[in-house]
């Protein structure tokens, strides 16, 4: 598998596992906790990831990083989203400045 499939594999798991719902399944639990739930794992993954990077530990700060990149796909499958909805969004950036993209928005967002 190329390392480019690996998201959308990761997602269709979490996908499954939304609809088999199989006990002991901590994306099951994830789901069952709400969107509440799940944005403060987001949260607690992202400072996670911050604080790894910050100690400069490589292996450490890429654990982390699959840590935040797990539980966004699982806040975006609760969210009703898949990844193609991202990748469009990232796919019409592409070209434009990272500045200028953002003042288009009205400069309020974070990214």
């Amino acid at each position: 598998m190329g390392e480019a499939e690996i998201l959308d594999r990761l997602f269709r798991v979490i996908e499954t596992r939304r609809r088999e719902r199989p006990e002991g399944s901590y994306v099951v639990q994830l789901l069952d906790g709400g969107l509440e739930a799940i944005a403060a794992k987001v949260r607690e993954e992202a400072e996670e990831t911050i604080e790894a990077a910050a100690g400069s530990d490589g292996d450490h700060t890429a654990r982390e990083v699959a840590d935040l990149l797990f539980h966004t796909w699982v806040l975006l499958a609760a969210s009703g989203l898949e990844p193609r909805d991202v990748y469009g969004v990232l796919e019409e950036r592409f070209g434009i400045g990272g500045l200028d993209e953002k003042a288009a928005r009205g400069g309020s967002d974070a990214g």
